[in-house]
């Protein structure tokens, strides 16, 4: 059976560091994950994932991410129920986190804080990456088709000879 998760996506607030009685760190908190099609007004939706982290995966992540942060997470879907302190039936899917990786630079975080949550980029557009550098076209380009990179080779007329010894496949 294949159970893996793949997600990016920006935190919705700080990430909850406990510790459970035996000493084990485990941390809880929610990405916002874009839907990938807009709606009729032109306004994307997004999904809001219950995740947990454990272990000193959970310290170093509660002390390089928060409310905002920009990563990307591995892990596998969990189920559990419970019965609440009403005697009702709860049911919880999330995310087990098993690798994670933080999407944007400490100096892009500092200054999305200091602009009420966004990243102004060289295109002046807030929170989308940036065409014109290189360092900003990673894993956060998957924004809308309007901030997608624009093709490097267009209209350079140049063509490019590639022999089947250079690729990698």
């Amino acid at each position: 059976m294949i159970n893996r998760v793949v997600l990016v996506g920006r935190l919705t607030r700080d990430p909850e560091l406990r510790t459970t009685g035996s000493g084990i760190s485990v941390a809880t908190f929610t990405l916002a994950v874009d839907r990938q099609y807009a709606n009729a007004q032109g306004e994307r939706g997004a999904d809001f994932i219950s995740c947990v982290i454990w272990r000193k995966a959970a310290e170093n992540f509660c002390n390089f991410t928060s409310k905002g942060s920009l990563v990307g997470i591995d892990g596998r879907i969990q189920t559990r129920t419970y019965d609440n302190k009403d005697g009702q039936r709860v049911y919880v899917t999330e995310v087990i986190v098993d690798n994670f990786a933080l999407l944007e630079s400490r100096r892009e975080r500092e200054a999305r804080g200091q602009n009420g949550g966004y990243t102004p980029n060289n295109n002046g557009n807030f929170g989308a990456p940036s065409t014109n550098n290189p360092q900003d076209m990673g894993a956060s380009s998957a924004g809308s088709a309007q901030n997608e990179p624009k093709d490097p080779f267009a209209g350079s007329g140049d063509t490019i000879d590639i022999s089947d010894d250079d690729l990698p496949f």
